[in-house]
């Protein structure tokens, strides 16, 4: 049965449940154990003994260990006595087992282990956050058991602190589900043994190792705990602590109690001495103390039973031998505390004459008398230090003395060295020639052989011993991997949770927007004072900065004022309810983008980060749709550029030549153009902004490129655009060329815009087939879509799609052509179709036509009606359809042309009778 002994010694190893001391800290404090909070479990306040370990699930982890101390330069292996705390995953250390307060703490929740077999057997490491401890096992195997059951103890407490609390969100709790109670089946280290001789609570009633002096375990760093320590154990089976606050007075203690009734008192006499607010009084701490000091150390039951008589006597007298040095090692500490007592004491007796003195002169004499005190003293005081000059001066004669005999008995030891080694030599020498050659050879044979055996054993250990440390590394790489990745996917879930409640924020705001927005409109019915509150609504939501939002520090996600392309989020519009509009757009693509961030966009970007070189494919096709990330655009748009455009060497640096040189028709309108182009984007904003040159060069180079075009109203919204992506000027102009020569018909930026006008009328019949019932309302209405769409196709939806979806167009537009433009122009009319059907009247529906691609915020929604509802949208039916329009507008164009001409011709030979008769009109007004 070892009920009895495990649970005595699990009081010895916590003793009071003691509060922990960081190291950092704990070393130059004077609080002593009365000022400290000493918290009793339930168990030891209400007389309950502790479970034992066939009751409990683990045992506790405690034992003595060797700690690498400093002692300024030099450094001391000191023994102590460790102690795992389970609730706060610290190692306690005491310099004994029988200690009630800590000599400080190892904070384990984030520490790290190693092994180096360099090191020597047993010796481990301990690495904090602050630093790192060194520790020393008595062997190899109980080295292994501490570091396996601290590596599992850190993983228990590191998964119960890292769960969520049960009503956090389902958001959160969801990806830890399963998760946090995982059992490692890869099994790096196997399972060590307990050294029982080493480890646990038996270990507590065996004596501690010894040093090599009594005082070399001795903390001087904690000089007040070790005092309170050493006065516990010593005064503690006879002793406690009485009513005052001194730590050196005591009063009997009592006899443990022998029968039941007696113990009850006892343990009465105990609860009345629990403070009120749950502390243990120090007289309780010296009854455990005293009761266990009595009924004697940890275990001693069961030894007695184990061990015979002889067995007991020795460890009785190691005992006797223990507690014979701690006294020794005390009574010097006594002997300081008498002198300063003393001197302490002689103070108080002067300082009380001096108060109780009756009369001035009596005063004054003991002044005088404290004077000449003060005059012997300085003058011995001075006498002392000549006096230490001297033997300063003697020592350092001396210890070069000594410095010298020390070189002469080197030099003759080096001397009788040499000549033994002669002597030896010939030695050797002459019993080899005595010796038979044959005897001489098995001789060495024989030695080398046994070297060699002596070699390989070695070797077979130091291959044993790397691998138990590689195996240990491995289990520590393992498990700290684990952790990182729980403490990752923990990160990962709250970041989860903070953008969708940033989203739902996001959400919120524009709704809010959207009633203002509704009330404005409502207006003109409402009272003056609610008119005027409106009013002052709409201009504080508009004045809104998103710097000030972001400085406020609560935005993971904060909306800046500019996109990575420069493009405002909200643009400055004059008209007031289109500022509204930009901003629930904003608010709104915000909310989209942080709801779909790991859901959608990240396996994106992971998809595009796999992709190496660039090759025409399905996937390839599917992925542009989905839209380019910001970080692989550029690359991807100049491969798109080069694979139909191959770019010809220094042919750019001409064409800039030519342009500075002879100044070309088209260089007034480009003037004229430049300040107006991509207003709401900070690159071009201002006419001195950085791109606004470029911009103009690119432009000038394309007018000489191509003649026929010279330059046309439009050309450079696309150049920007490419100069935004691209960033080089060279790359921007052979984009610009791309687009004009390769991706969009013949005659598209001609002086007729024949081509632009016969897209219309496709589109037209593609609104009529996709969309049926809203080209009946504009029909109805009598609404040409072309007043609205005719920009879209000419500058691909440049200033008409904010620039989040406005980027994605125009990447399946560099992939696949004008199809693009129709699906997506398509796609927004279906976007707001019910809302537009809503309208019944021309005038309203063209104002809502003028801004209704302010309304679309979900760019992914827009993207699988272009590419998915829109189904099926061959080239070849887009190719008929332009042709046969574009016969019957020449046709119509060539009709028009004639009819001007008769009109011309009838006109020139009308001219001069229409001119009389407006004369004669003229002088009878007159």
């Amino acid at each position: 049965m070892k009920k009895g002994p495990e649970s005595r010694a699990y009081t010895l190893t916590a003793p009071g449940n003691l509060v922990e001391s960081d190291p950092d800290t704990n070393s130059n404090n004077g609080t002593s154990a009365r000022e400290k909070d000493i918290r009793p479990s339930p168990r030891e306040l209400e007389n309950v003994p502790l479970k034992t370990s066939t009751e409990t699930s683990r045992k506790k982890l405690c034992g003595y260990l060797n700690k690498l101390g400093i002692k300024g330069p030099i450094k001391t292996w000191k023994s102590r006595w460790f102690f795992y705390d389970e609730n706060k995953c610290r190692l306690l250390y005491y310099r004994t087992a029988q200690d009630i307060n800590p000599l400080g703490s190892i904070d384990l929740s984030s520490a790290s282990f190693d092994c180096k077999m360099e090191n020597g057997e047993g010796v481990f490491e301990i690495r904090t956050q602050s630093r790192a401890f060194t520790l020393k096992a008595i062997n190899k195997q109980a080295m292994m058991y501490w570091l396996q059951q601290l590596q599992m103890r850190r993983w228990e407490f590191c998964n119960t602190q890292s769960r969520f609390p049960v009503g956090s969100s389902q958001l959160v709790n969801e990806p830890l589900a399963g998760r946090t109670n995982v059992v490692d089946n890869e099994d790096f280290l196997p399972l060590v043994k307990t050294p029982t001789e080493a480890v646990g609570l038996k270990a507590a009633s065996l004596p501690a190792p010894q040093t090599s002096t009594a005082l070399q375990n001795i903390s001087l760093k904690h000089p007040w705990t070790e005092i309170q320590n050493t006065v516990y154990n010593i005064c503690g089976s006879k002793q406690f602590w009485g009513s005052n606050e001194n730590v050196f007075s005591f009063d009997e203690f009592q006899e443990h109690p022998e029968n039941v009734d007696e113990e009850q008192e006892a343990e009465g006499a105990v609860k009345e001495e629990t403070l009120e607010d749950g502390r243990m009084g120090p007289r309780l701490n010296w009854i455990r103390k005293a009761r266990w000091m009595n009924s004697g150390f940890p275990g001693s039951e069961e030894l007695s039973r184990e061990k015979n008589s002889v067995d007991k006597v020795s460890v009785l007298q190691q005992q006797i031998l223990t507690l014979t040095e701690e006294v020794k090692s005390q009574k010097e500490l006594v002997k300081l505390l008498h002198k300063a007592l003393e001197a302490a004491q002689q103070e108080k007796r002067v300082s009380s004459m001096y108060l109780t003195a009756a009369e001035d002169k009596d005063r004054l004499k003991l002044v005088r008398h404290k004077v000449r005190q003060i005059a012997n003293l300085t003058s011995r005081l001075e006498a002392l230090e000549q006096e230490k000059k001297e033997l300063e001066q003697i020592l350092t004669l001396r210890d070069s003395h000594i410095h010298e005999l020390k070189e002469h008995v080197q030099l003759l030891m080096e001397k009788n060295h040499a000549k033994q080694e002669v002597i030896m030599t010939l030695t050797e020498q002459m019993a080899r020639e005595l010796s038979d050659p044959l005897q001489e050879a098995n001789t060495i044979t024989v030695e080398t052989l046994y070297k060699q055996q002596e070699e390989i054993e070695h070797l077979k250990d130091d291959i044993d011993a790397y691998k138990t440390q590689n195996q240990f590394l491995n289990s520590e790489i393992h498990q700290i991997t684990r952790l990182w990745t729980s403490v990752a996917e923990n990160e990962k879930a709250l970041l989860m949770k903070c953008a969708c409640l940033q989203a739902r924020n996001c959400q919120m705001e524009s709704k809010y927007l959207t009633v203002l927005r509704k009330l404005q409109e409502a207006v003109p019915g409402l009272p003056n004072s609610y008119a005027e509150l409106v009013k002052n609504l709409i201009q504080e939501a508009l004045q809104w900065d998103v710097k000030e939002e972001a400085e406020e520090g609560f935005n993971l996600n904060p909306v800046s004022e500019y996109d990575e392309y420069g493009f405002m989020t909200v643009p400055d519009y004059e008209i007031e309810d289109w500022k509204l509009l930009a901003k629930i757009q904003a608010l709104e693509i915000k909310s989209n983008k942080l709801r779909s961030q790991e859901i959608v966009e990240k396996p994106l970007r992971d998809r595009w980060n796999s992709i190496g070189e660039l090759n025409p494919s399905a996937e390839l096709k599917s992925l542009i749709r989905s839209g380019i990330p910001v970080e692989h655009r550029q690359r991807v748009w100049r491969w798109m550029v080069s694979r139909h455009c191959s770019p010809v060497p220094g042919h750019y640096q001409r064409l800039l030549g030519q342009s500075r040189s002879t100044e070309h028709l088209a260089c007034r309108q480009i003037e004229l153009d430049l300040p107006r182009t991509l207003t709401n984007n900070k690159h071009f904003s201002s006419p001195t902004s950085q791109l606004i040159p470029r911009l103009r060069r690119v432009l000038l180079a394309f007018s000489w490129h191509n003649p026929a075009i010279g330059y046309c109203q439009g050309l450079n919204r696309l150049a920007a655009v490419a100069l935004l992506v691209l960033e080089d000027e060279e790359s921007a102009f052979w984009c610009l060329v791309y687009i004009v020569e390769n991706l969009m018909p013949a005659d598209y930026y001609s002086e007729t815009l024949i081509t632009s006008q016969v897209d219309q009328r496709v589109f037209k019949d593609f609104l009529s087939e996709k969309l049926p019932c809203l080209m009946a309302h504009f029909e109805q209405y009598r609404i040409d879509v072309s007043l609205i769409t005719f920009n879209w196709f000419l500058v691909a939806f440049v200033d008409s799609l904010v620039s989040d979806i406005l980027l994605r167009v125009w990447d399946a537009f560099l992939y696949e052509g004008t199809k693009v433009i129709f699906r997506y122009a398509l796609a927004i009319f279906k976007y707001n179709e019910e809302e537009i059907l809503r309208i019944h009247d021309s005038v309203e529906i063209y104002q809502y036509l003028r801004f209704f691609t302010r309304m679309i915020t979900d760019g992914r929604k827009l993207m699988n009606i272009a590419f998915n509802e829109l189904n099926p949208f061959p080239m070849k039916l887009l190719r008929n359809r332009r042709s046969m329009h574009r016969e019957e507008l020449e046709a119509e164009l060539c009709e028009l042309e004639q009819i001007k001409a008769a009109y011309v011709k009838e006109r020139a030979e009308q001219g001069p009778q229409d001119l009389e008769e407006v004369v004669s009109e003229e002088e009878e007004e007159s």
